[in-house]
């Protein structure tokens, strides 16, 4: 996940605040570039949005999955896969969505009127809907400050910089919270490149007070497919397929989210390649002059004194990285995905 919204309502990743009508400014935007920089060359090179840029490759798809609904086992099957992939120990502790977006969305309607902490800077849209549903939230910078609020959100690893809270800490905060009624959002949108860190192996049929979202797009490079996953103890993941509805993930998501999600030996091979790109594209950023200031094996997020300008050249070369309107220094770097793309930047850096 992309954007955020700070206090003053500039998104920390470098876009401006809430569009008219209350929406936020999120990357991938060629449109908005394309504007900002008319005579910028074509095709563009995206670097602004944190996603795998080699896809998974998409399976073959059965005629029936666009032409009949879902059945219920169908998404059982995929409920079933991503339980295995990311480590949870029942398949009916996993809910399936149309992205994490929707859930994010719809945790808000579940509750009551809440005190909400935001671990921030983080994805924009946590501290947005909880607003926009009419709850009192504020954006900490302390985990302790969390402690004192109805509900926790806390993005794991984080966007932009990468912070990782322990699995342990938040596993504490959680069973505070959910003793007197509290919730703990953790939003694991780039955990798949390190399993390591992800509380999801912890939650069990009668955990409260804890949901973790999980993302699809972003590992697998299939971010249009519009797929992601709540995990929760029984009765938190049976009231989010509820509010859902049925048939809330289209039959070919279905199809492409379960091969995917069982392709271990893919899943393996990715994470040992985005390590090495990464540690490319630091190489690379440092050559520039750049300093670093975090990331996770999908994004880096690079410092330097002009970094203005530098977005400004990048944007006139074709190149779209996401910038800070709150820390004019800091510029946040996805991935190339061909050796054509990787000479591109360095020309462009240079």
């Amino acid at each position: 996940m992309g954007d955020r919204n700070s206090t003053n309502q500039t998104s920390a990743t470098g876009s401006p605040g809430p569009l008219p009508g209350g929406s936020i400014l999120h990357g991938g935007s060629l449109g908005r570039a394309r504007e900002a920089f008319p005579d910028a060359p074509e095709p563009w090179l995206d670097l602004s949005t944190g996603i795998n840029p080699l896809a998974y490759p998409l399976p073959e798809i059965p005629s029936a999955a666009w032409t009949r609904l879902p059945e219920r086992g169908d998404v059982l099957a995929l409920e079933t896969a991503a339980a295995a992939a990311y480590g949870a120990s029942d398949a009916r502790l996993v809910a399936a969505a149309p992205g994490t977006q929707a859930l994010l969305q719809l945790l808000p309607r579940m509750r009551p009127a809440s005190r909400v902490a935001v671990l921030s800077p983080t994805y924009g849209e946590h501290a947005h809907v909880w607003r926009e549903a009419g709850h009192a939230v504020e954006e900490v910078s302390d985990f302790a400050q969390l402690n004192g609020a109805d509900v926790a959100i806390v993005t794991n690893p984080n966007n932009p910089d990468g912070r990782i809270v322990a699995p342990g800490r938040l596993a504490e905060l959680a069973s505070r919270l959910g003793e007197r009624g509290g919730l703990l959002i953790v939003d694991e949108a780039f955990a798949d490149t390190d399993e390591a860190h992800s509380i999801v192996p912890s939650i069990d049929e009668r955990t409260r007070g804890l949901v973790v979202f999980r993302s699809f797009g972003k590992f697998y490079g299939l971010a249009g497919m519009r797929l992601g996953f709540a995990v929760a103890g029984l009765e938190m993941a049976d009231g989010i397929r509820a509010a859902l509805g049925p048939w809330a993930v289209s039959g070919p998501a279905i199809e492409i989210g379960r091969a995917a999600l069982a392709d271990k030996a893919w899943r393996i091979a990715t994470r040992a390649r985005l390590a090495r790109e990464s540690e490319r594209l630091a190489r690379l950023l440092r050559g520039a002059g750049f300093g670093l200031a975090g990331g996770t094996p999908l994004f880096l997020l690079a410092e330097a004194d002009d970094a203005q300008a530098r977005y400004e050249a990048l944007g006139k070369a074709g190149i779209l990285v996401r910038r800070f309107d709150n820390a004019p220094r800091r510029l946040r770097f996805g991935l190339p995905g061909s050796e054509a793309e990787w000479a591109r930047l360095e020309a462009a850096l240079r």
